[in-house]
């Protein structure tokens, strides 16, 4: 971590960053916003998160993604000290520069029922409280 930042910075990653890296950010922010600083980027833009995911993080969290959070290209985000890819089944870019990375291997949701999506939702809120016990 560089010696100007007093928090670590992660960044979750996805194809368009509507959904999965969306809740991941949003959750992280909520969890452990005091101790870490959470970004969500893509390599390809959709122009607004996805409304499912806006309305089932507000429903079961209380946050409102769309007054918080914007779909990002990974050219957006700030120097980051790990990575965390969704499972895109994709190659995701190399950043220019050192940092930590995983993949979390996780279903999209979109236009999957409310049940499977609250379960991705639920695998994304374990996820984020390990990655900050281990931060």
């Amino acid at each position: 971590m560089s010696q100007e930042r007093s928090k670590p910075r992660v960044a979750f990653v996805c194809v368009h960053n509507s959904c999965r890296s969306q809740m991941a950010e949003a959750l992280t922010k909520y969890y452990g916003g005091e101790r870490v600083d959470a970004f969500s980027g893509g390599t390809a833009l959709k122009s607004a998160i996805n409304p499912q995911a806006v309305a089932l993080i507000k429903e079961l969290y209380g946050i409102d993604m769309n007054e918080t959070q914007r779909p990002k290209l990974l050219t957006e985000l700030p120097e980051v000290d790990r990575v965390v890819t969704m499972g895109c089944n994709v190659v995701c870019p190399v950043l220019p520069y050192e940092y930590e990375s995983e993949d979390w291997g996780l279903e999209d949701p979109t236009g999957k029922p409310r049940e499977e999506f609250i379960q991705v939702i639920r695998e994304i809120d374990e996820k984020v409280q390990e990655l900050l016990k281990g931060l």
